[in-house]
């Protein structure tokens, strides 16, 4: 039931506004800021003047966070650049991307992408995946040790599987992996990454006249087979862009930390071998613990709504943060212990509600076989340096830049 502001306010908090810190390590600060302002609070920084507001709400409770990501009907992800804006268009450059994309429009093109990935189709996909997981575990053994798991391994499968699933010709995708690495590597200049983008669209734009010709296996082809003119090409492109964005780093991120904290914690690396149900517990356990994806869209405010006592009015905007929300002690007790033997708990890693992610399924199996096949292959495997060595990479999401092991 809708509220007006008057029946609401005995019950808002008055906010506080502060001043970020700046220079400051971003996890150890945002642990530092729930635990002195709660789960949603009131911030004037960077990120509010990026947006060209006064202040931001940051959401870092697990309640918080999953009923804001999961209520589209006062809070929308469609990017807008200025508050005055309140039309109902999509910017040119997110057109097809469905993380920003409210309700009807979302729900035409989720309903599209959701055929690909069914669990028939997934396990359709698994001899195709595993296949490179053994190819990319040879080179490594090739290799030698040390070996970058990151370089060798993590980011070919990442690219690997998204090429398998969006059908690119397989002539065509050394290059489009090298692309996509470009594209994603934000410690270039603007200048050489907004010619690396240009030079990736022209590809796409090339690929789907080709599909539209001739549809092939994979995504692209089963959508323009059953839904022809009614998903136009800005719309696949954007939705190429979408999944790339999405998949790519996000797995190859996933696996890299994944493996820095199975060997940081190795009594859990024996449950991937105790059978299905056990090894799925690790792989989310894993995505609770890392929280590939920390920060999605942020959440702008259609209308007065209160949140966990506080007044968040129309025009606010909500940063969400899911790697605190799954770091909650309302969700799950000793959070910052990695324990796949824990009681199940329902996180907030590949979202929440409408936007809850379209591949998470994939993505669950993909790591589930890479974890499994790579200590299977290299049972005594080993970082070959001090973790804190391990470099980060400048990138949408986080990731290692390279994870030197031995075995």
């Amino acid at each position: 039931m809708d509220h007006g502001i008057d029946d609401i306010a005995p019950l808002v908090k008055e906010p506080a506004t502060f001043q970020l810190r700046t220079n400051c390590d971003p996890h150890e600060d945002m642990f530092e800021l729930r635990a002195a302002h709660g789960p949603l609070f009131r911030i004037a920084g960077e990120a509010s003047t990026q947006l060209g507001v006064d202040y931001v709400w940051n959401a870092m409770g697990y309640d918080v966070v999953r009923k804001i990501i999961s209520d589209h009907e006062n809070f929308s992800t469609r990017p807008r650049f200025t508050n005055a804006d309140s039309g109902a268009h999509i910017e040119a450059q997110f057109v097809g991307q469905i993380s920003t994309y409210d309700p009807p429009e979302h729900t035409r093109l989720r309903r599209m992408l959701t055929p690909e990935f069914t669990v028939r189709r997934i396990r359709q996909m698994e001899p195709a995946i595993q296949s490179l997981i053994e190819e990319r575990l040879e080179m490594m053994e090739v290799e030698g040790a040390p070996a970058d798991l990151q370089g060798l391994f993590a980011d070919p499968i990442g690219a690997g599987v998204l090429c398998e699933l969006l059908g690119i010709p397989r002539d065509d995708r050394r290059e489009f992996v090298r692309r996509i690495r470009r594209n994603v590597d934000l410690s270039r200049g603007l200048k050489a990454r907004a010619a690396d983008s240009a030079a990736f669209n022209r590809y796409l734009d090339s690929l789907i006249t080709g599909q539209r010709k001739n549809p092939g296996d994979g995504l692209l082809g089963m959508l323009v087979r059953e839904h022809g003119d009614d998903v136009t090409d800005e719309e696949l492109k954007g939705l190429c862009t979408a999944l790339i964005l999405g998949g790519v780093e996000t797995v190859a991120g996933m696996i890299g930390f994944g493996v820095l904290a199975l060997l940081d914690s190795p009594d859990q690396i024996q449950l991937l071998f105790e059978g299905p149900e056990k090894a799925d517990r690790v792989v989310s356990e894993l995505v609770r613990y890392l929280s590939p994806v920390q920060a999605p869209n942020p959440r702008f405010a259609l209308k007065d709504v209160v949140v966990d006592g506080q007044l968040i009015k129309a025009g606010d905007y909500v940063l969400c943060s899911i790697l605190m929300a799954n770091r909650d002690e309302a969700l799950t007790p000793d959070p910052d212990v990695l324990d796949a033997n824990r009681a199940s708990v329902s996180d907030v890693g590949f979202g929440h509600g409408i936007h809850y992610c379209v591949g998470a399924a994939l993505a669950r199996a993909m790591l589930r076989m890479a974890y499994q096949a790579l200590w299977q292959r290299f049972p005594g495997l080993r970082l070959a340096v001090p973790i804190a060595e391990v470099k980060y990479r400048s990138a949408f999401v986080d990731c290692p830049d390279q994870v030197p092991v031995a075995w």
